[in-house]
């Protein structure tokens, strides 16, 4: 690791204004601590604004909740209204790393946190994420745990979190503090960006900007759930995941919103498949058609092509769930 210097945030608008300077932040660290020790991020300075107000969650007069970026993700998974009207996000979090890092990861940091391409992850392997205009050693390479959606010539790195595919479902927006202490809402989708060619710029987020909050609006439904398929059952990204939000009324799907992790750069989300559901009548066959649809437009490689397959089978699963359908 590499010498940095240490700075502990006042206020919000102190963080932005360290991190315009350019200052990287830090909260629970567990994953930007490992990028550090292997030299793949070297920030010269740190801010550490893990001690900020920020830690709070709140109902909105909207009727959802407001979750504070320092919140942990245990205590988000705990929470009894998380439980009660959000389970498909208590489900995500509880599936998500370890309950060690768990009691360290914050919401804010879980949103940011990197790729885990093992070329990202090795400095002496081209990396455009890393170093732009290196290349993409995962095309044509190891791509086991790479994505098949939104992919792009320069890059076919996936995001890692379960808690951003469970909250992609729940239509949540990120709230952002500039260093001129202007504050903005961003829905999660527009948050992200595709690679295409600057696989480097993962966010929309500027120089400055600081994660304060994540809203959540009510949820569209009361049936919800979170699959996740892994190698093993602890402390394993996902090889594929989908977080299901539905309601039904008079025997047909009256909302349906589906989110999918370890597919592609970011929470995939596909809203022609969520209208092919809406208003039908549930059954094995329309969830086949909606499974054929959402994978129409994936583009696996030789080694993640198992993906396309095992995404079916799951979204098909979670569907069946819902909906009470024997699969």
């Amino acid at each position: 690791m590499r010498p940095f210097d240490y700075a502990r945030a006042a206020s919000s608008a102190d963080a932005a204004r360290l991190a315009r300077e350019g200052a990287t932040f830090i909260a629970g660290g567990t994953n930007l601590l490992d990028l550090m020790k292997l030299e793949v991020m070297t920030p010269s300075r740190l801010v550490d604004v893990s001690r900020l107000d920020l830690a709070e969650i709140e109902a909105t007069d909207a009727g959802g909740i407001r979750i504070g970026a320092m919140v942990r993700n245990s205590d988000l998974a705990a929470d009894e209204g998380v439980r009660r009207n959000y389970p498909v996000l208590s489900r995500a979090l509880l599936a998500g790393a370890s309950g060690q890092l768990r009691n360290k990861a914050t919401t804010g940091g879980n949103l940011l946190q990197r790729t885990r391409c093992y070329y990202f992850y090795d400095t002496a392997m081209p990396c455009n994420k890393r170093e732009p205009g290196s290349g993409c050693r995962a095309i044509g390479g190891v791509n086991r745990l790479h994505a098949i959606f939104g992919t792009s010539e320069h890059c076919i790195a996936t995001h890692p979190s379960d808690m951003a595919v469970a909250m992609r479902s729940l239509d949540a927006e990120v709230e952002i503090e500039n260093a001129e202490g202007r504050t903005r809402r961003i829905d999660l989708g527009a948050f992200y960006r595709l690679p295409g060619d600057t696989p480097h710029i993962e966010t929309v987020l500027e120089p400055g900007d600081l994660i304060t909050a994540v809203v959540l609006p009510p949820p569209g439904g009361d049936r919800q759930t979170y699959r996740k398929v892994r190698d093993r059952a602890s402390y394993a990204f996902a090889l594929v995941s989908v977080a299901g939000v539905m309601a039904l009324k008079n025997g047909r799907i009256a909302h349906a919103s589906l989110a999918f992790g370890g597919v592609a750069p970011q929470p995939w989300r596909d809203e022609e498949v969520e209208h092919l559901l809406q208003g039908e009548e549930p059954s094995l066959p329309l969830f086949q058609r909606a499974a054929d649809a959402l994978l129409a437009d994936a583009s696996p490689q030789e080694g993640n092509a198992f993906k396309a397959p095992r995404l079916k089978r799951t979204l098909v699963a979670v569907l069946s769930e819902l909906c009470g359908v024997k699969a």
